[in-house]
């Protein structure tokens, strides 16, 4: 049961990687390696690395940041070669209560995510209950969120189903990866964990949540902010993907080319407008493209 290897992404957050350690450190369960993908960091991560003696590391220094979806593939295949009987994933932004693995292990499900709470201790699982691929309506496929059904860890029951994960204390089974294999690098960020959680459902694995393996996050969530940056590309361009893939039925599999023209009707009302629609068109044409062989897609655009 103590056969764990942990996998965690980071790039610049020497102190936040510090807290993700320390909580590492003091699991009541032996962690038998940690796998570090550290993504081109120019702050003092390296260094400090370099003196951290109390947990088993084996470090990867990427000359180029290979965003989220890169260094979480690159790590799990590191950990499964190496033959490990459970991969843990986690953000850098995280910090497990002690006896997260041991709750996560007590379980023993093939595919489990620890429950997220904020620094305040509020429930912040944003894993959802459902993910909707079915009706071309649902803009946002998550329906519900962990937190918006239960609002209180306390109403939980000790396990339940989920439908998408983040890898925020993302626990697997050597058997599902034997079955599906590593994330797909290619997201580079947003959507590389949607991704492999349909995967593992549609190989016929359950996800389950564990009430118990409590992950505290460090950070509030600010995706919303990053519309108008470089990372806006992603999340529209990997969101099509998703729709594209795993949609359904045909008006799911449309419903890209619908938010996009709404989108770049409504940018004409707004002062970034012609940025924004240049991201919309980049982001459906590389959508389309995106199982492509010859499509270089890790280029911004």
């Amino acid at each position: 049961m103590d056969n764990i290897a942990v996998v965690i992404v980071t790039h610049n957050r020497c102190e936040l990687l510090a807290r993700c350690l320390d909580g590492l450190a003091r699991q009541t369960v032996p962690i038998g390696a940690v796998y570090i993908i550290d993504n081109a960091s120019t702050d003092t991560t390296r260094d400090y690395l370099s003196c951290r003696r109390d947990l088993p590391l084996r470090i990867t220094h990427s000359e180029e940041n290979l965003g989220g979806a890169g260094g979480f593939s690159m790590g799990m295949q590191q950990a499964h070669r190496d033959g490990w009987a459970w991969i843990w994933l986690m953000d850098d932004d995280v910090v497990p209560a002690d006896d997260c693995a041991a709750q996560l292990l007590a379980q023993g499900k093939p595919a489990m995510i620890a429950v997220r709470e904020g620094l305040d201790g509020a429930l912040a699982e944003r894993s959802a209950v459902h993910f909707d691929l079915r009706n071309p309506l649902a803009l946002r496929p998550k329906r519900k969120s962990v937190a918006q059904v239960y609002r209180q860890r306390g109403r939980m029951p000790e396990v339940s189903d989920v439908e998408n994960v983040a890898f925020e204390g993302f626990m697997v089974c050597r058997e599902v990866v034997d079955a599906v294999g590593y994330p797909d690098a290619r997201y580079f960020i947003f959507y590389d964990d949607v991704d492999y959680a349909l995967r593992i459902r549609r190989a016929g694995y359950r996800i389950t949540a564990v009430r118990d393996a409590v992950m505290v996050r460090q950070l509030d969530f600010v995706q919303q902010h990053a519309l108008d940056s470089w990372k806006g590309f992603y999340m529209f361009r990997n969101f099509f993907v998703v729709q594209f893939r795993y949609g359904e039925n045909i008006l799911v599999r449309l419903k890209p080319y619908l938010i996009t023209v709404a989108l770049v009707g409504i940018s004409f009302f707004s002062a970034e407008g012609r940025s924004r629609r240049k991201m919309l068109w980049s982001a459906l044409h590389a959508a389309r493209k995106f199982d492509s062989p010859r499509a270089d897609l890790l280029e911004n655009p």
